[in-house]
């Protein structure tokens, strides 16, 4: 039958593999072993040229300068060596990375490949350097310096909630902060540096923690991560009193009609002087030189006003003026 035909087949060509003794399959993988260990040690003794990469390390002082950009790592290059060298490069064991020193600060922010060789020479124990593959090495260092800068509320801010004011000096401790770092990005903070409260409805006196927020700068640094700020805050009143306002600059021998006779002022003060609030030091005018015949009005102007008011309003804001 062909099936029987085909079988018979297979276990022809089997028969050699057929293990003699319980040893048989573990003499042939020692010997698959020690054939592949010599092939492979006369491999390694070979000399070959290939193309690689190698590590590179800049050398600065930290402390004088800093890389604004991440510093490259590797170069590529194409050597010529034994099979053990190659293998213990590409492994990276033992490497010695080329050093690169940046002694002061570049005029320049690239090196050539070829300015390399040197460097590389040094490091390459045991391997010939033919030639640098990498173009160029990139790089930006600065100088890294320390500026301080006085801190300051931002002046546009509101602080405090409606019928609240903001009394005498805020005091911020501290009051200055050093940053340190690329001089490119410490010079373009500002001066004085600003600072916002997080919280701008105050109803009392506080002191408030505000972060020193310079932006997404990572290189930079600062001495402070927050300042306390001190505000005193008072509660503010409102009033309002008539006040009639006096005409001036009319022309001789004529009477004014005003519409309406009287203004009303609106002002705010704080709740612990009211009761020293001297509120007929109020005085308005009406400037007639300033007539506007368009509408026949005048616009008041408050000449006059106690110490301590706030908030001034003056209603209406034009009156009705004939004259007789």
């Amino acid at each position: 039958m062909p099936f029987e035909k085909a079988k018979n087949i297979a276990l022809w060509f089997l028969r050699p593999f057929r293990p003699r003794t319980k040893q048989y399959w573990r003499v042939v993988l020692l010997c698959f072993v020690a054939a592949s260990t010599f092939w492979l040690l006369n491999a390694l003794n070979k000399s070959y040229s290939t193309q690689t990469t190698y590590p590179i390390r800049f050398v600065y002082n930290n402390k004088s300068l800093v890389p604004v950009e991440p510093l490259p790592e590797e170069v590529t290059i194409n050597v010529t060596g034994k099979g053990w060298k190659l293998l213990r490069k590409s492994l990276r064991f033992e490497v010695r990375p080329a050093e690169i020193y940046i002694r002061n600060l570049p005029s320049n922010n690239f090196l050539l490949g070829s300015a390399l060789r040197p460097s590389l020479v040094n490091a390459l124990n045991g391997l010939q350097l033919n030639f640098v593959t990498t173009d160029t090495v990139h790089f930006n260092f600065d100088e890294r310096i320390k500026r301080t800068v006085a801190l300051k509320l931002e002046p546009q801010q509101k602080i405090v909630a409606d019928r609240h004011a903001l009394v005498g000096p805020v005091t911020i401790k501290p009051d200055s902060v050093t940053f340190l770092g690329p001089s490119s990005e410490v010079d373009s903070l500002p001066s004085p540096f600003l600072l916002r409260l997080p919280d701008q409805n105050l109803t009392e006196s506080a002191q408030v923690s505000v972060p020193i927020n310079y932006g997404n700068r990572p290189l930079v640094t600062a001495n402070i991560a927050q300042a306390v700020v001190n505000v005193n805050v008072k509660n503010l009143l409102q009033e309002e009193r008539q006040l009639m306002a006096e005409l001036i600059n009319v022309p001789a021998g004529r009477e004014a009609n005003l519409q309406p006779p009287f203004l009303l002022v609106r002002y705010q003060l704080l709740e612990d002087s009211a009761a020293l609030l001297n509120r007929d030091a109020f005085k308005a005018v009406l400037d007639y030189s300033k007539y506007n015949p368009q509408d026949s009005t005048l616009v008041p102007e408050l000449v006059q006003k106690p110490p301590g008011v706030r908030h001034i309003i003056l209603l209406p804001t034009r009156v009705k003026v004939t004259l007789q």
